[in-house]
This record gives C-alpha cells, structure tokens and sequence, in this order.
C-alpha cells in the first residue's frame, strides 16, 4: 500500500514555516514566488496559499504591492508576543494542572523524558539551534497545557511559541556561554505534576521572560560590536 502524502500545500507550508522559524530565511527577506518554485520544486499556487497562511500566523508580512517578506524582527514585536504569551500560557497551565489527569502527566513526563535524552547527547553550545531539541521543546511546553479546556487559547498559544521561536534563535546566536535548560524545565514540570498553581505559574512566567532577556543581551551586543 502506497505512503500517504499530504496535500502540495500541506507540503510547501511545513518547509516554508520550517526554514523561516529556523532563520534560513533572514528578518524582512523578501520571498519571490518565482524563486521559491526554484527551491522547493512546487507550483505557483500552493506556494500563495502557504504564504498566505504563514501570514495568518505573523511568521510573513503580505504587501499587495510588494508581494511577500519574512516578518521583521524587532524588541517591540518581541515585548508584544510576551505579553501576549504571559496572558495566555500561564492561565492555560492553571486550567490544565486543574483538569489534567493520569494521562496527560504521563504525556508530560514522557515529553521532558524524550527532551533530556537529546540535551544530554548535544555538544556544548546554544541547544535551540538543534532542529531534533526545538521540536521536543515544544512537544513539551504543549503537553504542560494540553489539558486546558480551551481550543483557541491552546492553538493561539502554539502560534504565539512558534513567532518566539526566531528570538530564541537569534539570541542563541550571539550566546557567549553553553545553556542547559533541562534543570529549568524539570523544575517547572515538578510544580505542574504537583499541581502547585503558584510555584508553575511564577517558573512558566519567568521561562517566558527569559527569551526577552536574552534578546534584549543580543541586541545589546550587536550594539557594542557595531552590528546594530
């Protein structure tokens, strides 16, 4: 029996999304259909449509006299998504440690089990560049609010990870010093798996403010260096 293979929309939106949150494609880049054709071997017209959803999402800027750009990275935009993030995400984790059940711990532990395994394996060095660890890292984040009731706040919520994830990486970038995460996640996996609200509540808020510390250190050394 033959594989599945998904829809050519399907198709072009994950490698477009995939290169754009990874940075192979820079802030404010324009994206010339024509030139994606070329790369990606696909047709016009699911090429629009995924950059028509990417746009949806705020990942791309639609112009119609302009045509396409990868969305600009900027501090302001950045304050705006942690903003957005800490009114969601943290309400989210206090509705899924109140809901959540024998399942959905299990899916968390399993979840930090499988992000471990690949920290522990990677060499010194920034882990968000990883394509394998930014996967789980989300697939973790995700199932510590899985059991919030609410579709759209979890669906708005992954949207609002994914537009951070190129602020991880951009200050990953121009990280001085190796990071370790494992201990910071682990300990706002305990908290939630003893649902305590006030302790997971205050670790998720803060693991969401570090990535506009970082990016605010990054911005500050491209400042010094004269890369600003």
């Amino acid at each position: 029996m033959p594989e599945y293979a998904p829809p050519l929309v399907e198709q072009a939106f994950h490698r477009l999304r995939r290169d754009v949150l990874s940075g192979n494609f820079a802030a404010d880049a324009k994206l010339k259909v024509e030139e994606l054709q070329t790369t990606y071997g696909f047709s016009s017209s699911p090429l629009r449509e995924a950059l028509s959803r990417l746009s949806q999402e705020g990942l791309v800027r639609a112009d119609e006299r302009r045509g396409f750009r990868v969305a600009p990275l900027s501090p302001d935009d950045l304050n705006d998504i942690t903003r957005m993030r800490l009114m969601l995400d943290v309400p989210a984790l206090q509705e899924a440690i109140e809901h959540g059940d024998d399942a959905w711990e299990a899916a968390i532990v399993a979840a930090f089990y499988r992000l471990e395994k690949v920290e522990s394996r990677l060499p010194d060095g920034p882990v968000i560049l990883d394509e394998e660890w930014s996967a789980l890292h989300r697939d973790f984040h995700a199932a510590l609010l899985a059991a919030c009731p609410s579709p759209r706040q979890l669906a708005w919520s992954a949207s609002l990870f994914d537009q951070a994830e190129r602020y991880r990486r951009f200050s990953a970038r121009f990280r001085q010093t190796a990071r370790r995460k494992s201990n910071e996640h682990k300990k706002l996996m305990d908290a939630t798996l003893r649902r305590d609200v006030d302790t997971a509540s205050v670790l998720l808020a803060n693991h969401i403010r570090g990535t506009l510390r970082n990016v605010e250190a990054a911005y500050e050394a491209m400042r010094v260096s004269g890369h600003a």
